[in-house]
């Protein structure tokens, strides 16, 4: 018996959710899948899935076994793929998961450049503020907003996080800027409601800690709808520099109260890449997280 192709097809049967359309995905017969599975099952002298004559469903000890190889598989998948990428070089697809606001704002808009440097690297890229198992979906690269604790995972931190209190110059032309930390309180603030921000901003100056509590009449947990109520003239936003660079150099928009540094979140929200903890990392992924520290790299 072909262990490693018998972990596959119990694999692909849970997966499938039958014999008969694991071998269908796997190209084999229905007997052969179901001679792999109670081949496996004797191998290991437990019995992993409890079957009927409709269906079948994991046992306790199967449920336990599915969840470690589903692991162990793609970590051979990606081992695999990270050989064949060092042996041919840097090329072969790079699966890569970056956060909205800087991937929408900073990233996006260079990747045509990577791409053009490295025309044999196909990227798979997917926009999202949820932190994903990478090792069990097989992303390479990922960018994340905060630190880990995961072991099983490498992160380094790319950018500090700083944020700016901005405005578009048609709201300050129509309003005015703030002349000091207290007067925010009496303009239109855009109220970020994501995990960790609250409508209470903190500011130092001079070793001096200060807090205001904004208001305003456009509230999201969005990104994309806060930086375009910003770029709007809805109102004052508080951002993350590294997401509205691009912004501030074109003058679509301003910051104001320029001599208070914002105080960050209870939180940490540095922005970081992160990467399974591999012996060998391709080279497609290197020169992906390479690209990724030249470009939050500060210029000013």
């Amino acid at each position: 018996m072909d262990e490693l192709f018998a972990n596959r097809t119990f694999f692909h049967v849970v997966e499938q959710g039958s014999f008969s359309a694991a071998a269908r995905k796997m190209n084999i017969s229905v007997t052969s899948a179901a001679r792999n599975v109670s081949g496996l099952e004797d191998k290991l002298g437990v019995r992993l899935l409890n079957r009927t004559t409709r269906q079948q469903s994991l046992t306790e000890v199967g449920q336990m076994y599915y969840d470690q190889m589903t692991r162990i598989l793609h970590e051979i998948d990606l081992t695999k793929r990270d050989a064949q990428a060092y042996q041919a070089g840097i090329q072969g697809l790079l699966k890569v998961h970056l956060r909205h606001s800087v991937g929408s704002r900073v990233i996006l808009p260079a990747l045509p450049a990577f791409l053009r440097d490295h025309p044999e690297i196909t990227l798979d890229v997917e926009l999202t503020d949820e932190r994903a198992d990478l090792v069990a979906e097989g992303v390479d690269v990922a960018v994340w907003l905060g630190s880990l604790e995961d072991s099983s995972m490498i992160a380094r931190r790319i950018d500090d996080g700083r944020r700016v209190i901005c405005a578009s110059p048609a709201y300050l032309e129509k309003f005015g800027a703030p002349a000091s930390i207290q007067a925010l309180a009496d303009h239109n603030c855009l109220v970020y409601t994501a995990r960790n921000y609250a409508n209470t901003w903190n500011f130092e100056k001079n070793g001096e800690n200060e807090s205001v509590q904004v208001h305003g009449n456009l509230r999201t947990s969005s990104f994309p709808v806060l930086m375009e109520g910003a770029l709007k003239g809805v109102g004052i936003a508080l951002l993350q520099e590294s997401s509205i660079r691009s912004a501030l150099q074109s003058g679509d928009l301003l910051p104001v109260l320029e001599g208070h540094n914002v105080s960050p979140t209870e939180a940490d929200i540095a922005v970081y890449v992160v990467y399974p903890h591999r012996h060998q990392i391709s080279a497609a992924s290197r020169a992906f997280i390479d690209f990724l520290i030249q470009l939050f790299r500060r210029t000013d």
